[in-house]
């Protein structure tokens, strides 16, 4: 690795200072990276979970898959630093504060199949950012028949 001056570099690129946040992110915004991380590579396929809706809560929340659409948000440095542990169906629901049947809705295989586009994944995350999940009747009677 050859290392080079900060004079040297802006030669060659533009070089910025990283922009520093006084606030942590808000749900919003943490839900709109992980958006915009998987419409990076829109046709990029990536990996479902299996039944989330009949595992345990334990259980459902230790799944996790290599190149899932929860291991492109923890693979970003930005979120990393906002808080997200790891790539696992319980800290994405954590982290983003998102509901089971939010994150069901989201990654589930019983709707994709074994792989999902970037794409549709983005799609889900997105139309979870306006809704909290629990905040409808129905909702709640399913989470409570859930555990």
């Amino acid at each position: 690795m050859k290392h080079n001056t900060l004079d040297a570099l802006q030669r060659v690129a533009q070089v910025r200072p990283e922009q520093s946040r006084t606030a942590p992110m808000t749900r919003s915004e943490r839900l709109e990276r992980w958006a915009e991380l998987l419409e990076r590579e829109p046709k990029r396929l990536l990996a479902t979970f299996p039944g989330t809706e009949y595992q345990t809560a334990d259980r459902r929340d230790v799944m996790r898959g290599d190149d899932s659409p929860i291991s492109v948000a923890f693979g970003d440095p930005i979120l990393r630093s906002e808080g997200i542990r790891d790539d696992t169906y319980g800290e994405a629901k954590r982290f983003f504060e998102l509901s089971d049947w939010q994150l069901h809705d989201i990654l589930c295989y019983c709707h994709y199949g074994v792989s999902m586009t970037a794409e549709t994944a983005a799609r889900g995350v997105r139309s979870a950012i306006h809704s909290r999940g629990a905040a409808g009747l129905f909702s709640r009677v399913r989470q409570a028949i859930s555990g």
